[in-house]
């Protein structure tokens, strides 16, 4: 794609939808480390299924990283609005 011949508006769009879908990746990559680390944290060898506090961990640990998450989308927002 040509930038240049683009108008001021196309060139913004075509920017925030490059951001947009950058932090779509690293939100991709945070929900998929959450589900390998909160996996190896709690998963036991209680079978094909969790048991209480295996299910209680991965809830814990879950939590946190969607808190996390939650303060990581905030700051990219705030990235995005001050470009």
């Amino acid at each position: 794609m040509d930038m240049s011949q683009l108008s001021p508006e196309q060139k913004q769009a075509v920017m925030v939808q490059a951001q947009n879908e950058a932090n779509q990746q690293i939100m991709q990559g945070m929900m998929d480390s959450m589900i390998k680390s909160c996996f190896n944290k709690c998963a036991g060898t209680s079978g094909d299924k969790l048991d209480s506090g295996e299910q209680r961990c991965m809830a814990s640990c879950q939590d946190r990283y969607l808190d996390v998450r939650g303060a990581v989308q905030e700051a990219l927002q705030k990235r995005q609005g001050m470009s």
